[in-house]
């Protein structure tokens, strides 16, 4: 049976996380896990999870800690025959130690992305909110202006991708985000990447997933048991 393998990949809003994950599932075969996507997907279907994940959402409120591992450690149990990429968790040390408690992972992505160029990216930024699609006016718009590809929906800006709060969102993420990039450097399995364009960084990540894949050591997939 081929070795499994289990990665997460890290990065500010804008850093192009969304891009470099959906090309490394389809390169290398792995599920990718966007924790938006269970999100929504739990508020779309009532669960009791989902009606308290909704309660925050609807008041612009990160969901906590307690909440995101009830919601994805049981999806993440599930999927234990498979390999994976985990986006958006863990995004704090409580996740990541959570998460720990199941499984070691094998690869953490972390994306170093400069602040005018995430200004940039944002300010282009438009969503369809009922499926999380993201476009960028520069380098991925809608067919019709203002308009969702699949369904015609409006698109809307967050208000958080507007300059004025990028500053405090990025400035939060790096303060949650260090102590999970030093857990997970102290394990060995953190590799970050830096730059400006989505695509002169990917052949960098797409190297490294080639030896990473092709050389892990029989024990480095296992589950772990209690």
């Amino acid at each position: 049976m081929a070795k499994l393998f289990r990665a997460a990949i890290m990065g500010p809003p804008g850093s192009g996380k969304g891009t470099i994950s959906k090309r490394i599932a389809q390169s290398f075969g792995l599920l990718y896990l966007s924790s938006g996507h269970y999100l929504r997907e739990s508020i779309a279907a009532n669960t009791e999870a989902g009606l308290l994940v909704k309660s925050y959402v609807e008041r612009s409120m990160l969901v906590p800690d307690h909440v995101m591992t009830k919601l994805m450690l049981p999806r993440l149990e599930q999927l234990s025959g498979h390999s994976w990429l985990l986006d958006g968790f863990p995004r704090t040390q409580s996740q990541a130690l959570a998460l720990n408690n199941l499984y070691q992972l094998d690869l953490v992505i972390s994306l170093n992305i400069p602040y005018e160029t995430l200004r940039e990216r944002l300010s282009d930024r438009w969503v369809h909110p009922a499926s999380g699609r993201v476009y960028n006016m520069g380098f991925n718009p809608p067919r019709v202006q203002g308009k969702d590809d699949l369904t015609g929906e409006p698109l809307i800006q967050h208000d958080d991708d507007k300059p004025e709060a990028l500053m405090s969102r990025l400035r939060h993420y790096k303060d949650v985000a260090k102590p999970v990039m030093n857990l997970y450097k102290s394990q060995g399995v953190l590799h970050s990447f830096s730059g400006t364009d989505t695509n002169r960084i990917w052949p960098y990540i797409n190297s490294l997933l080639n030896t990473k894949m092709h050389t892990q050591p029989p024990d480095a997939c296992q589950t772990k048991t209690p």
